[in-house]
């Protein structure tokens, strides 16, 4: 087919995406620890739908200049686990570059009580935060860091609780 007047598209393959519990089960190669990203909770207070949020945000280590940035990830959640799969990095549309940091802030109405949070790279390694969530106390405490054992693991992800962050309807 010439390319120079085609009369039809040529068809271009799609790519492949690992599902979430792929990458999950996964055995990730040997490679060194290095911090690539930072899990921060928060509890955050919406205006204007009037609801509390319990937030866990995943932003990379790494500052961008050029453009602006955002972590894809999937969610699976089940019970007191949840799995936060990164799937890569994702441009946003915006006229103006911003500087900073590439981040995804997902929002959970219901967290209340001890929750292990698994931070997933698509290579298959994983970290685990243990938090205890208490919105009626406006506390959030994080119990504990565990690399799950797994062949080739790896510490990639740093965890905290981000107090400055905290925002509370004012009534």
């Amino acid at each position: 087919m010439p390319l120079k007047n085609p009369k039809e598209l040529p068809k271009l393959p799609k790519t492949r995406q690992k599902k979430a519990e792929g990458a999950i089960a996964a055995i990730p190669q040997k490679k060194e620890d290095k911090i690539e990203y930072v899990c921060r909770t928060f509890f955050k207070y919406d205006k204007l739908l009037a609801k509390q949020y319990s937030v866990i945000r995943i932003e990379t280590i790494a500052e961008f200049t050029s453009f602006s940035y955002e972590v894809a990830v999937d969610v699976l959640h089940d019970k007191q686990d949840l799995f936060i799969v990164i799937k890569g990095l994702k441009a946003n549309t915006n006229a103006v570059p911003k500087i900073g940091p590439a981040l995804a802030e997902i929002y959970f109405e219901d967290f209340i009580g001890e929750y292990r949070i698994n931070i997933v790279k698509q290579d298959g390694a994983i970290n685990t935060g243990l938090y205890i969530f208490n919105p009626i106390g406006k506390k959030i405490i994080l119990e504990n860091k565990i690399k799950p054992k797994k062949k080739n693991n790896r510490w990639f992800c740093e965890f905290s609780v981000a107090e400055d962050l905290f925002s509370f309807n004012s009534r």
